[in-house]
């Protein structure tokens, strides 16, 4: 009945005018790093919207449409101290203009001005309190447990328009952003708007002190926090391998103490197309390779250990799962309380091709 009853229609809003949806990403909000039942949050990608469920009546109470961008693809809520920010990711670069009108079908030839943005939604208000612009197209992303950092993979950074041209790199970057950076510069008027929104833009691309860029093998997708804070692990797709950054040199690297391939103290081979990775709460990690039709088990302080030269095999099983696996979740692991009891992998590329799937 949604979108036919008053009530239905009231929520969806100016998006009753949508007849399809393309779900990703549904997350649960968070107190101090652990989930409150509070909300669950779920993003529309075809419609570049976000969806916000009351889960004591397990109903959707608001939607928002996200302006200046299009397509919403990673999204993840700020763990601690509480889930203040929905930290949504748009995908796609499109055209904007001088006179602040948004992909209209001019300047379609000049790159230069594409781009897409980083937003950050009050999970209460569910209002876009902010956009960041940024260099390349932006795809998963997660959120640390001291509520100041948030990562993203970001690939493209060669700014191409077509396939082939997005994958000539052999480096692409995971972009960190500073929420603390970016609210002060907010509050104090460092910023834009585009069109008839109001919201506020800040640039983040390269230089800016809102964001870091850190370079990482190639065309990453997955980007996953460990429960136990410490780091982010950006996954390869086009690349064998996993980019462990450490959460504790961001501070650093923020203050331009270090280089940004500095706050990498890991980056171990798994195999091939490594998507998205998951966590047992014992110090294991579990990643998804695509191509390969497996999950592979390996140990982070063990690659870390081999990352820095000692002679160590941090790998410790491979299973073969059905088919083409994407996301994965073991049980509480996007939380401080990741248990180690479950994990379940997800078949991405099942339909029409097989009968034994999942």
């Amino acid at each position: 009945g949604w979108g036919l009853t008053n009530e239905s229609r009231r929520v969806l809003g100016e998006s009753v005018k949508f007849i399809n949806g393309d779900s990703h990403h549904p997350h649960i909000s968070m107190t101090d790093g652990s989930y409150d039942g509070k909300y669950l949050f779920i993003n529309d990608k075809a419609n570049t919207r976000v969806a916000r469920i009351r889960l004591d009546i397990m109903k959707t109470d608001r939607i928002t449409t996200i302006p200046n961008v299009q397509a919403i693809h990673g999204l993840r809520l700020q763990k601690a101290p509480h889930t203040k920010y929905v930290f949504a990711n748009a995908e796609f670069p499109i055209p904007h203009h001088s006179d602040g009108k948004v992909n209209d079908g001019r300047g379609l030839e000049d790159t230069e001005n594409y781009y897409t943005m980083f937003n950050g939604i009050d999970a209460e208000s569910m209002e876009v309190a902010w956009q960041v612009i940024v260099d390349g197209n932006l795809d998963n992303t997660d959120a640390d447990y001291t509520g100041r950092f948030v990562a993203s993979t970001c690939y493209n950074s060669e700014k191409g328009m077509t396939l082939a041209d997005t994958m000539r790199a052999e480096r692409d970057w995971v972009v960190v952003f500073d929420v603390e950076a970016i609210e002060a510069a907010a509050k104090a008027g460092d910023f834009e708007t585009l069109g008839d929104s109001e919201v506020p833009v800040l640039d983040g691309r390269k230089g800016s002190k809102l964001t870091r860029y850190i370079p990482v093998p190639k065309n990453p997708h997955g980007l996953n926090t460990s429960p136990d804070g410490k780091y982010f692990i950006a996954n390869g797709k086009l690349s064998p391998t996993c980019s462990i950054i450490a959460i504790d040199k961001l501070p650093e690297l923020f203050d331009d103490a270090i280089e940004p391939r500095d706050a990498v103290v890991g980056e171990p081979e798994l195999g091939l197309g490594p998507l998205h990775t998951t966590y047992d709460g014992r110090g294991n990690a579990y990643t998804t390779l695509f191509i390969d039709s497996q999950i592979a088990k390996w140990n982070i302080e063990d690659a870390i250990r081999a990352y820095n030269g000692e002679e160590v095999n941090y790998l410790r099983q491979k299973l073969d799962v059905h088919y083409q696996p994407g996301h994965n979740h073991a049980s509480l692991t996007e939380t401080k309380d990741a248990d180690g009891k479950w994990l379940v992998v997800l078949s991405k590329f099942s339909k029409d091709r097989f009968l034994p799937v999942a």
